[in-house]
């Protein structure tokens, strides 16, 4: 089962990038139900449990709407990348100043 590239998250699951939450979840419960170690016959197990272990965690990342996001980021990223830029970081890190279009400066007023 060796690849030039490695498989995405949507495709560890079996799923579209615009699957809903609910198909996300659909998903990895039916793949759980037969790669899951405690299910499947012993000569099996430590195959099974490195595939669950790639079902779980492509699901641990899809299922949360944040982690999807920064995820979906990361993966159509490298193709539209835009220049640098103050906004462009603080997007992309969450950040909001609280004093951004007040005159004020963070810096030194929460200083002083």
């Amino acid at each position: 089962m060796a690849s030039s590239s490695p498989a995405s998250l949507y495709d560890v699951l079996g799923i579209s990038m615009g699957a809903s939450g609910n198909e996300i979840k659909a998903a990895y419960r039916k793949l759980a139900r037969t790669c899951h170690p405690d299910v499947v016959s012993m000569n099996q197990k430590e195959t099974s449990a490195n595939e669950f272990m790639k079902i779980h965690s492509a699901y641990s990342t899809l299922s949360d709407p944040s982690k999807r996001a920064q995820y979906d980021r990361q993966l159509h990223g490298h193709s539209r990348r835009s220049p640098l830029t103050s906004s462009n970081i603080a997007s992309m890190s969450g950040y909001r100043p609280r004093y951004s279009h007040s005159g004020m400066n963070w810096e030194t007023d929460q200083c002083w």
